[in-house]
């Protein structure tokens, strides 16, 4: 069986999706097999537009896995947290079907990148956060920051509560997309969290991903 990271970071519209593909692309190039997964995808209709974004990214068309469903396995039409936009379709997330779908990319891929949907303390139900779900399913960590204003409290909170949950941190990844105007802010940024992790998180890695003019 392959190989599950789960990807999640400090926000939504924080580049997840942008660095899953990146990963992804760049993993293939150097020879080890990897698909990415939508964990659960909110404001589409019939498909995944941060799937779309994987392929557009890695250089590929649609997999077969994709036109058959195992990529994006739970998909709700309100843009929303995954709570709220079960709740307004009136349909409960069907968590079976998002592990059988994993487990299936797993058995025929080295790696797989499944990305959440939002930031790491995203309700997925009632009860239920994405963290704790990472917590639970023992998944390493693919962990997304920036050099945004406010990134550092974000991540450094988020980085609490992975601790506190015994979560592997694999990777932190400082995302350079999409550009930011202050480069005094983001080259700060990028240092301080990179002593951060240094610290505290000796076995992570720390890289960061360029940004990719089309």
């Amino acid at each position: 069986m392959g190989k599950v990271y789960f990807v999640s970071g400090i926000d939504t519209n924080i580049g997840k999706s942008y660095v899953t593909g990146y990963l992804a692309r760049l993993w293939n190039e150097q020879g080890e097999s990897t698909i990415t997964q939508k964990f659960i995808q909110t404001g589409n209709v019939g498909y995944s537009e941060d799937i779309d974004l994987h392929r557009k990214l890695m250089g590929i068309d649609l997999t077969a896995e994709d036109k058959e469903g195992w990529t994006m396995p739970e998909i709700f039409s309100y843009p929303a947290s995954p709570e709220l936009a079960s709740r307004i379709d009136n349909r409960p997330i069907d968590f079976d079907k998002i592990e059988k779908a994993t487990t299936y990319l797993a058995s025929r891929y080295a790696t797989v990148l499944l990305e959440g949907a939002g930031g790491l303390m995203v309700p997925l139900t009632a009860n239920l956060l994405t963290v704790d779900y990472v917590a639970e399913k023992k998944y390493p960590l693919i962990f997304v920051t920036s050099g945004k204003l406010g990134s550092v409290n974000h991540t450094l909170l988020s980085l609490e509560a992975i601790e506190r949950r015994g979560i592997e941190l694999a990777t932190v990844v400082y995302n350079l997309y999409p550009q930011e105007a202050d480069t005094t802010i983001q080259q700060d940024t990028e240092q301080y969290i990179r002593r951060y992790v240094t610290a505290h998180f000796p076995r992570a890695t720390f890289i960061t991903v360029p940004f990719i003019k089309d």
